[in-house]
């Protein structure tokens, strides 16, 4: 959890689409920009689904396995930090839920929401980008988005129970692997 992540690097998300890049950039959000690094290195994000994907506006992804994130990840929330970039269309930032609360789940801006800086949700000023998707922004944009919002609220109460999720939810696009580029 103490790894530091390089000034800037670039990953490979191999989906059910076809692969993306993204570029990440530390000076943008130095803390949560080592986590993702510490997660990607550690196969976080391996075999995991985009379980929101709103049209027009975000594709989401995160981890649904409780014993993944609660008896690891989850202990360590990435403190909150300003924001130095902007939600525009292929950024990526960490969700949250609150003050200090970003951790296991990413999105990346379909288009540009730049009332994503400065929106305030539960006493936090906006969501800080860490990174921009540098090649295959039309694969994110080809990600199933069929449900819409509507996996949210099954996603909340059926969080670990991945199986009855994707039972519900059978066109959802996934994250086959991501790795670092060298």
């Amino acid at each position: 959890m103490n790894e530091k992540a390089p000034e800037n690097f670039q990953a490979r998300f191999e989906t059910s689409q076809g692969d993306f890049e993204i570029e990440f950039t530390r000076n943008l959000s130095p803390k949560a920009v080592d986590r993702v690094y510490q997660q990607i290195s550690h196969n976080f994000y391996n075999g995991i689904v985009f379980y929101r994907v709103v049209p027009n506006f975000v594709a989401q992804f995160g981890h649904m396995d409780s014993t993944a994130t609660v008896n690891n990840w989850d202990r360590y929330k990435v403190e909150d930090e300003p924001v130095k970039g902007s939600n525009l269309k292929g950024a990526i930032s960490y969700a949250r839920s609150g003050q200090n609360s970003r951790g296991n789940h990413l999105f990346i801006n379909l288009k540009d929401n730049k009332r994503l800086d400065t929106v305030f949700y539960n006493k936090v000023k906006g969501f800080p980008p860490l990174g921009k998707v540098t090649k295959g922004m039309e694969v994110v944009e080809k990600l199933y988005s069929g449900y819409g919002n509507e996996t949210m609220e099954v996603y909340d109460s059926l969080a670990v129970k991945r199986k009855e999720f994707l039972k519900k939810f059978p066109k959802l696009d996934s994250i086959k692997k991501v790795y670092i580029l060298k």
